[in-house]
């Protein structure tokens, strides 16, 4: 990725970031490539599953219509990809739309990808530890709770049952736990570690949602689409150059309900059924997190308004002062 030092510019820059956030299947992409049209802008996808090469059909890329996406394609579905490498490739990203004088459109479902670019999280810089996760990979959901509880009991008390049950989220924890016991830091040492691009950036979030039954529909319609597409060519072509169903990447939304097509002898009816479910289920994770978020302005996009009221929301901000 090729990007300007904003340190050889002088120049007021725009500090600036817009945020289109919410569940997925509400066409924040879509919302996004137009607001970048009329805003001079370009978009920073924040979708966990859109950073993987070869991955286009199932994770819904879209390229922009002459509008530049960044986020997209960042490494090999055969690697892991973390939110600290997320956050310091578009980072640079961000500072070189600024340094062109252009706005940052933040557009995604992916929280923790927003986070880390808006708030900062506090232990994003702390490294992974392949030695340790290898040995944490077989334990089971249960064993990883109570190995975090030993090791930071706040921690554990604080999560909510979604993270919980997520294997990958513990073992996180876990590594940063064991991390600040090894480096001798007190929580109050990691929280000051926290990393932000620019503290005196203003930010407008923008959320988007739909009643459940629109929903609902809206998501079959897709996941119809994305196999009219060709989605099931697209894992036999990652199968076929080695990437395994243990991989980062085939854990995605469609792709980890491929698996169990491909090799348990689920029906194509089944498959699809399950699909659409864990869709609804990604949807219900997701408000519960941005709703707790207070400063998204929220946009029902069944509403007929809704677009130029946004537009009306986004120009009256961006036409106040940087200063």
């Amino acid at each position: 990725m090729q990007v300007v030092n904003m340190n050889k510019h002088s120049f007021k820059l725009r500090h600036k970031i817009l945020v289109i956030c919410g569940p997925t299947a509400t066409g924040k992409t879509t919302l996004g490539i137009d607001l970048a049209k009329k805003f001079n802008g370009e978009i920073i996808s924040a979708d966990s599953r859109q950073v993987y090469k070869y991955m286009d059909i199932g994770t819904g890329k879209e390229w922009g219509e002459g509008i530049k996406i960044w986020g997209y394609d960042l490494t090999d579905p055969n690697k892991n990809f973390s939110v600290s490498e997320y956050f310091r490739l578009m980072k640079m990203a961000i500072t070189d739309i600024w340094v062109r004088n252009k706005l940052p459109i933040i557009v995604g479902g992916t929280g923790l990808y927003i986070k880390s670019l808006v708030d900062g999280i506090p232990t994003v810089d702390i490294p992974k530890n392949d030695d340790l996760r290898n040995t944490l990979v077989d334990k089971t959901i249960d064993e990883l709770f109570d190995k975090l509880a030993v090791l930071d009991s706040s921690k554990a008390a604080s999560l909510n049952l979604s993270d919980k049950k997520n294997s990958r989220r513990l073992i996180r924890a876990i590594e940063i736990a064991v991390w600040n016991i090894e480096n001798g830091k007190q929580k109050q040492v990691v929280e000051d570690r926290k990393e932000v691009l620019d503290e005196n950036v203003k930010t407008l979030f923008i959320g988007l949602t739909t009643p459940k039954d629109i929903h609902i529909k809206n998501i079959k319609n897709r996941v119809d689409k994305r196999m009219n597409e060709g989605f099931i060519d697209e894992v036999e072509n990652l199968l076929k150059i080695g990437v395994s169903w243990k991989h980062q990447s085939m854990n995605s939304l469609g792709y980890k309900e491929s698996e169990a097509f491909f090799k348990e002898g689920l029906t194509y009816e089944e498959f699809i059924d399950k699909w659409n479910k864990n869709e609804m289920k990604y949807v219900k994770r997701q408000l519960t997190w941005f709703k707790k978020d207070k400063r998204i302005n929220w946009f029902d996009i069944t509403s007929p308004k809704y677009p130029k009221n946004v537009e009306n929301l986004v120009e009256k901000w961006d036409n106040t002062s940087d200063a």
